[in-house]
């Protein structure tokens, strides 16, 4: 019987490699967003198989139980489906959801970090240029910010 082959097969949950255990937002958060990332950003798509929560975590080096609990967490909010014998799969017409999920994320992420720096004494233009830096990086989520951009 021929293995059945995962969304991971061909690339597609690459971010996932992203999750960084030292990071302020926990494990499970950060794979839960990670997903909604995913799905928002078209790379991961509607009947896309999920690896099983044991391979997703000897592949992220997490535990397996976190692996569970974000699978849990994305059925129940309607993001993801189990089905017996099979597998997790994405579930179709989720994009848009994801999209607002993502975009409410963004805008309270920004508001903070804008927000913090408005209170230490940056001007708009020294934040923007911040933000501009951080552009010309590779960013990915949870990452650590590369030396460049540290002042």
């Amino acid at each position: 019987m021929p293995r059945m082959k995962y969304v991971s097969d061909n690339g597609a949950l690459e971010l996932l490699s992203t999750i960084n255990p030292n990071s302020n937002v926990s494990v499970y958060v950060q794979l839960e967003n990670l997903i909604h990332f995913g799905i928002a950003s078209g790379k991961l798509k509607g009947k896309d198989r999920l690896p099983p929560a044991r391979e997703l975590a000897e592949k992220l080096d997490i535990n397996m139980n976190t692996v569970s609990k974000a699978y849990r967490d994305l059925v129940v909010m309607g993001l993801l489906t189990t089905r017996r014998g099979l597998g997790v799969f994405i579930n179709e017409g989720v994009e848009e959801q994801c999209k607002q999920f993502c975009r409410k994320t963004i805008v309270q992420h920004l508001y903070e970090a804008v927000s913090e720096g408005v209170t230490a004494g940056f001007s708009p233009d020294e934040i923007r240029g911040i933000v501009d830096k951080v552009f010309q990086t590779e960013p990915v989520p949870y990452g650590k910010p590369p030396a460049s951009l540290e002042l």
